[in-house]
């Protein structure tokens, strides 16, 4: 049997897959690998390692006896010939560095990297003599990194050992870069340190990841700052050249100096003083979080130990600083973000990813460090012990944090080790994962033991982390044995202040009422809260979304269906923790009918629901009460509260847009005031003792009519009726006057659901007019008396409730004034702009901003609204498309036909939604009506974020506000004054 054979058989039955391929690999390589071939089998991936193997076999022949004489070399060989390419080509090119590996430990990294480009290690500032010492540098970096895999992947070194020796492997380079940029620069007037952050400052960095550092410079005695500062940036710049620029050996790494003060646009070096001006005025609460990790790795370690010790008080003080929740918010709404954004398969950035852990362990160490000093450690494995210790996290939830973070960093390693490449992405091809399982000890089915570990510390550290902040605060009022460590109530306070609870100790208070006892219902409480809590931290007012969770639980709590919705049904919790963090008005009626939590299950239950199918239910109210007419119209009311609720959620959620949420409201309260209307005639027919003389009908005017309705809108109508024949007008006069009163009682009666306001004043005559006419009157008095401005009210006319007949005839009989036929004359014109001029002098409320009042102010919702109705008065008595009552629609129609400039009317329109949004924002939030843009901060902070602005944006939202009325209203004083 020809050799190639015999060799393809032993290596299949060895374990290789592709035993003919690494037999051929073999044959040609003309090696002898026997004592080794069974040694291979055992690596992660054999096939990677016989191709090195052989490769180094041909470059140095006596390399094999060397494997086969000594078991340990073998073994820490082979292990990183089996996983990293790139380290096997390394040491391919420099068989040599073998003898490095045969060594159990190596120390002074420092002493051997300066060596290696020519610098005394023990001078005060080594320099660098080599003939080419950047080479130097990185075949002496790379034997070394090589050692560290070895031990590594042989298991002879943990991963915080394996950690601190790569950062300290990596200091060790830049010291001798440093050497390097000390042969180009003279550097006799200025010391120079360099600060490591992140994960080399913290002692636990990877295999191949850009190096992150700041540098602190000082002139020596006598010296020119100045010059000593331009000396400083040369050596800075020359030390990250020296490892980044590339070369036959490749690069090392990249150099990343953007922790410092002003990032990029600011100087590279910068004196200790000049350092912590900028950090006591100007920093961050993030650049204080990256601080946490500053360590002196290189260059003046006394300098940098100063620096270290300066910064350190300031960073264990962030906490107490202005803005300090806000940016803490705003660093977890960009984290959160950011995870969103990635893949599954990012191990770092990805749910339940490395930067998921770390985050939390930061800043849990900001908000308690400054209190603990235990808790200033820089590692996060360290950090989350003493976090644990401390009873700032759960011990179980730390230990499996601390599970999933080590698991997921040696996945890290692995997958970078492999081409030396800075990767965080998991693998789909198959091979691969194999290899990473393999690595990680699984033999039987690598890629499917790999891929459920790698799943489900990805779930435990995402489930962890979403209630790691929260989970504590329970703990910190609850009863626990005295061997388990828990929260002071002070540190429970400051983490909720820091997670923008404003009023922390009340927070505490409700956290203990809903979770306190033994109970089944305190029990789901206790596993609800700590996710709960998270969710109100991420909505404008956690405090009130907190309050308002209490108040439902406590009306719903013995309930059997609402904790255990909330407990199984994600989407409803989470989306309850939004409203109630957002809307007081909406948490109003879901305390006065809790029962509606079951709409906050799905979108399709938030649609918003026809008014034929809301009126068939009203009138099913109305009819099962019969003649206990308050009764059944408050069965109204709670169907208009149910509704009311709907449609506020789909509002918040963003399920439906402003022109939609006023149609919508104007529906609502059609039916409702038809319902009312139903009652009213019922009742007032029985006292008569008989059918009402006359026809009744409701005109809708105002924003009703528009279907424009706000949350906080009064329903503008009219009353009209029409006698029967034979029927006394007296009578039926009185008749109707009784059913408007009625109406108009019934829908005010005290009530917890809001009441809907019966508005009567647009009427001929106003408040001193008849509050009902019939149809004859109406037109007479239009006939002879009406003023211009009547006419433009009536533009908003529309039936809303009775006897639909009558209410076509009204429309009918109004339209030729509405509409005329020549167009508004130009009498009325001037009278229409005089009224519009003295409504914005006269009307505006006293102390008023004009340029942030939604609705009297430049640009806002008069000013775009008079623009639609004079180009209805002028044209749609021509122009039918225009005879619409909504704003929206007659702006459209009016560009349609080219009346408006498409530019104007997007103008006009986008001023109008905008200030509609703002007024219908302010009774969500605050629960009660508004008109104007807060000038309170907090309260314009609330409003921005309930409109999609983040917590931070709230001189963005008022900036947006003014920019478009103010655009808005040049197109008001073009088109409506003609200027």
């Amino acid at each position: 049997m020809p050799r190639i054979e015999s060799t393809a058989a032993r290596l299949a039955r060895l374990g290789f897959a592709d035993a003919a391929g690494a037999a051929r690999l073999v044959e040609q390589a003309g090696v002898d690998l026997d004592g080794l071939l069974e040694s291979l089998v055992a690596v992660p991936d054999p096939a990677l390692a016989l191709t090195s193997l052989t490769r180094l076999a041909e470059r140095e022949p006596a390399a094999l006896d060397r494997l086969r004489a000594d078991e340990g070399l073998r073994a820490r060989v082979l292990a990183v010939l089996g996983v990293s390419a790139a380290l096997g080509d390394h040491l391919v090119r420099h068989p040599g560095q073998l003898e490095l590996l045969a060594v159990p430990t190596l120390v002074e990294h420092r002493a051997a990297l300066l060596r290696a480009v020519g610098a005394e290690p023990d001078a005060a500032e080594p320099r660098a003599s080599a003939a080419d010492p950047l080479v130097a540098l990185r075949v002496a970096y790379r034997g070394r990194l090589a050692h560290v895999a070895a031990r590594d992947l042989t298991g002879q070194a943990t991963l915080p050992e394996v950690t601190a020796e790569l950062s300290d492997l990596a200091g060790a380079a830049l010291e001798a870069a440093l050497a390097i940029a000390r042969a180009e620069v003279d550097d006799d007037e200025v010391r120079l340190a360099v600060v490591g952050m992140g994960k080399c400052g913290a002692r636990e960095l990877n295999y191949i990841s850009d190096v992150d550092v700041i540098f602190v410079a000082e002139p020596r005695d006598g010296a020119d700052e100045t010059k000593a500062l331009r000396a400083a940036t040369r050596l800075a710049q020359a030390m990250m050249r020296a490892c980044t620029v590339a070369t036959p050996e490749g690069s090392l790494w990249e150099v990343d100096a953007g922790l410092r003060p002003e990032g990029r646009s600011g100087p590279l070096v910068r004196t200790l003083a000049s350092h912590l001006a900028y950090y006591r005025r100007w920093a961050k609460t993030w650049e204080f979080q990256a601080l946490l990790k500053a360590r002196p790795v290189a260059g003046d370690l006394e300098l940098g130990a100063a620096y270290v010790e300066e910064v350190n008080e300031l960073v264990w003080s962030a906490a107490t600083r202005d803005n300090f929740v806000e940016d803490v918010q705003a660093m977890r709404r960009r984290v959160e973000a950011h995870v969103r954004s990635e893949g599954e398969r990012q191990i770092k950035l990805g749910p339940g990813g490395l930067r998921d852990i770390e985050f939390a362990v930061q800043l849990l160490q900001l908000v308690h460090g400054r209190l603990d000093p235990l808790l200033r450690r820089r590692a996060t494995l360290p950090a989350l012990a003493a976090l644990s210790r401390g009873g700032y996290v759960a011990r179980d939830d730390s230990r499996g944090l601390a599970e999933a973070y080590s698991f997921l960093r040696q996945v890290e390693h692995l997958l970078q080790l492999h081409r030396m490449r800075r990767t965080h992405v998991l693998p789909t091809d198959a091979d691969d994962l194999r290899r990473l399982g393999r690595a990680l000890g699984m033999q039987v089915d690598p890629v499917g033991e790999f891929t459920t570990r790698w799943r489900r510390h990805a779930n435990e550290a995402r489930r962890l982390h979403e209630k790691l902040f929260y989970r504590p605060l329970l703990q910190a009022v609850a009863r626990l044995p005295d061997t388990e460590a828990r929260l002071s109530t002070a540190a429970a306070a400051a983490r909720l202040r820091a997670l923008g609870y404003v009023d922390p100790d009340g927070a505490l208070r409700h956290i203990a009422a809903l979770s306190a006892g033994v109970s089944r219902r305190a029990s789901i409480q206790r596993t609800l809260l700590p996710v709960m809590l998270g969710w109100f931290a991420d909505t404008p007012d956690p405090d009130a979304g907190l309050l308002g969770f209490r108040q439902v639980s406590d009306k719903l709590g013995a309930t059997p269906w609402y904790l255990r919705l909330l407990r199984d049904e994600t989407a409803v919790a989470a989306r309850m923790a939004r409203v109630l963090g957002t809307s007081r008005y909406a948490t109003g009626l879901l305390t006065n009918a809790p029962e509606a939590v079951g709409l906050l299950g799905s979108d399709q239950e938030l649609a918003v629901r026809s008014p034929e199918a809301l009126f068939g239910e009203a009138s099913a109210a109305v009819s099962r009460h019969g003649d206990d007419t308050e009764t059944a119209v408050a069965a109204v009311r709670a169907l208009r509260r149910r509704e009311l609720f709907r449609i506020a959620v789909a509002d918040i959620s963003g399920l439906i847009d402003i022109e939609r949420v006023g149609v919508a409201l104007s529906s609502l309260n059609d039916v409702t005031i038809q319902a009312a209307l139903d009652a009213a005639i019922g009742k007032v027919s029985a006292e008569r003792r008989g059918p009402l003389p006359t026809r009744f009908a409701v005109i809708a005017m105002g924003r009703l009519g528009g279907m424009e309705s706000s949350y906080a809108s009064d329903a503008d109508v009219m009353f009209v009726h029409h006698p029967l024949p034979d029927a006394a007008e007296r009578d039926a006069s009185d008749a109707a006057f009784a059913v408007a009163n009625e109406l108009r009682r019934l829908l005010a009666l005290p009530a917890p659901d809001p009441p809907l306001l019966i508005d009567p004043d647009l009427r001929p005559e106003g408040r001193q007019g008849p509050l009902v006419r019939t149809l004859a009157s109406y037109r007479a008095y239009y006939a002879r008396w009406s003023s211009p401005w009547e006419a433009q009210a009536l533009l908003r006319a529309r039936f809303s409730a009775g006897d639909a007949e009558l209410g076509a005839a009204f429309l009918a009989g109004i339209d030729e004034l509405r509409y005329p036929a020549g167009g508004v004359t130009d009498g009325a014109l001037r009278e229409i702009r005089r009224l519009k001029a003295r409504m914005e002098a006269e009307r505006l409320p006293r102390g008023a901003d004009p340029a942030l009042h939604t609705k009297l102010g430049p640009g806002g919702l008069s000013d775009v609204e008079w623009v639609a109705q004079l180009l209805q008065l002028r044209h749609a008595g021509t122009t039918p498309s225009l005879r619409t009552t909504r704003t929206l629609e007659a702006l459209r129609a009016a560009t349609a036909h080219e009346l408006l400039d498409a530019g104007d009317a997007d103008e006009l329109s986008r001023a109008w939604r905008f200030a509609s949004r703002i007024r219908d924002a302010i009774m969500l939030v605050k629960g009660r009506p508004g008109d104007s843009v807060p000038a309170d901060t907090r309260e314009r902070r609330l409003i921005a974020q309930t409109l999609g602005y983040p917590p931070d944006g709230s001189e963005d939202f008022r900036d947006d506000y003014r920019r478009v009325t103010r655009r808005a209203r040049h197109v008001v004083d073009r088109v409506f004054y003609g200027a």
